[in-house]
């Protein structure tokens, strides 16, 4: 998939030291301070895309599902220089592609206002805003 200079590719060859730098751009540190278990996460994913430009990095997105009930859509990043141009749409959109059927699309995501825009712009609502109050959300973190 191509979207104004960048592509997006399922399955892509990755470095570590490139994905790492990614997650350091976006800020996400807890990640990029554990590369052992950021690429453990990557080689458990179903489905994997990232976005280049030129031959660099600007966005990564990962799906966990278990192909036929629920899709989890986990860690959609896109470099700071590059957003705001489509690449964040493009990923979610390649990172979903295999998952059509699939019922029950999920994500967990800051708090922000951005964040929310961009996600009910693809779709996603939040469990709050969905029906009278027939669906909740619960999360637990441990460590």
């Amino acid at each position: 998939m191509h979207t104004a200079g960048n592509t997006v590719e399922a399955s892509p060859a990755l470095s570590m030291d490139e994905v790492e730098a990614l997650y350091r751009e976006v800020g996400w540190t807890t990640y990029a301070d554990d590369v052992v278990t950021l690429e453990a996460a990557l080689a458990g994913s179903s489905h994997v895309v990232a976005a280049r430009r030129d031959g660099r990095l600007i966005g990564l997105a990962r799906v966990i599902s278990d192909g036929a009930t629920i899709c989890y859509l986990q860690d959609v990043l896109v470099h700071p220089d590059a957003q705001r141009a489509g690449v964040g749409r493009a990923l979610v959109l390649a990172a979903l592609e295999p998952y059509g059927s699939v019922r029950q699309k999920v994500l967990l995501t800051d708090d922000e206002p951005g964040q929310r825009a961009f996600y009910e712009s693809l779709g996603y609502e939040e469990t709050r805003d969905h029906g009278a109050g027939s669906l909740r959300a619960f999360v637990r973190f441990d460590g």
